[in-house]
């Protein structure tokens, strides 16, 4: 025990420490995943020299002080992702069929099968927008069936665990599937038209994570991300981006993402809807990401059940309102995100072309 708390105390100290590094290689940006985790064990380790390492020498002390203040730390990047921060996105506060859209997120896992588990899902939540991650020409053919219900398509299954598939409702407008940064990953843009005549313009992701078996770094993700948030600053139309971005809402690229695209967060102030894994209780991360404009107010937010998938769908139901923006405070931009977004674009790109 004397030699495994130290061993301990160190991993959560270096385990916080490294996040702070901004940069992309996959063995850095991996931590910025497991807070919650790290937290836990840092309690645990300081429980330990407390009530099991009597009495404490200087070394213990010092060791004691670092854990705490790495878990201070971690507790400081979480906490809006908690009930202990206010609300980004307000609650909706009327009713409005017309302008309102309910959206169903998930990442299918290429090589479940577990179709009748998805679309029980599909059943009870009623989207008006589904997104699908991961699917290749299985899962289109054996979904091929919703689209009665829904007859507006963009497709693009693939073989890689990078296909997508979305099924809308309401009619898509401009709709188009995008290689933004690298060629055998997908993405989607498409404008949405409402039943009040409301056009919403979408934007699907799903980027490769920072793991060496995917990808040795984040440069492509983080790339794709910031190329999307400059693209719709600028849009007329109210907007929303999601998907599962192979990010945690906490880290520098996502919090860069939000200032850079001005787009809401409704998880902050609410709760961190952790997505993956949906096997493993303990090792669970928020993933599957729904950012909007603030021309929306939140209806719903819901977490749905596992269907056999390592993600967990979420649903979401957003109300566009007129004086919603009056309401609601974009992301402060900082002065030098302009700078960063625009490096790590060309960082990205330059590693994508390869």
């Amino acid at each position: 025990m004397s030699l495994l708390l130290p061993i301990f105390a160190v991993i959560v100290v270096v385990a916080t420490l490294l996040p702070i590094i901004e940069e992309e290689a996959w063995w850095i940006r991996v931590f910025d995943f497991p807070r919650i985790q790290i937290v836990v064990l840092g309690i645990i380790v300081m429980a330990a020299y407390l009530f099991l390492k009597r009495p404490l020498k200087s070394l213990d002390r010092l060791m004691l002080a670092l854990v705490l203040a790495a878990v201070a730390a971690q507790l400081i990047q979480i906490r809006p992702y908690t009930r202990l921060a206010k609300k980004q996105v307000l609650d909706a506060d009327a009713s409005d069929a017309e302008n309102s859209i309910s959206i169903l997120i998930a990442n299918v896992l290429m090589t479940n099968r577990n179709v009748d588990g998805l679309l029980r899902i599909l059943e009870d939540s009623n989207p008006d927008i589904v997104l699908l991650a991961e699917p290749d020409g299985w899962w289109g053919e054996q979904l091929s069936g919703i689209e009665s219900k829904y007859p507006y398509t963009l497709r693009c299954p693939l073989k890689n665990t990078y296909g997508m598939l979305l099924y809308s409702k309401y009619r898509l407008y401009e709709g188009e599937v995008r290689f933004l940064v690298e060629q055998d990953v997908p993405s989607m843009r498409a404008l949405v038209g409402l039943p009040s005549g409301l056009r919403v313009e979408l934007h699907c992701l799903h980027p490769k994570p920072p793991h060496p078996e995917e990808s040795k770094d984040t440069e492509e993700r983080d790339a794709e991300l910031l190329l999307v948030a400059k693209e719709v600053k600028g849009s007329a139309q109210p907007v929303i981006v999601m998907g599962d971005l192979n990010d945690v809402a906490w880290s520098h690229t996502t919090r860069l993402f939000q200032r850079i695209s001005g787009l809401l967060d409704p998880r902050i102030g609410r709760g961190m809807y952790n997505t993956f894994h949906a096997e493993y209780p303990f090792i669970r991360f928020p993933l599957d990401h729904v950012f909007h404009s603030d021309h929306f107010k939140l209806i719903e937010l819901t977490r749905k059940s596992y269907f056999g998938s390592d993600h967990f769908p979420v649903h979401v139901r957003l109300l566009y309102q007129a004086r919603a923006q009056v309401e609601q405070e974009e992301p402060d931009r900082k002065s030098s995100d302009k700078e960063k977004a625009a490096k790590k674009i060309r960082k990205g790109k330059s590693h994508g072309d390869q």
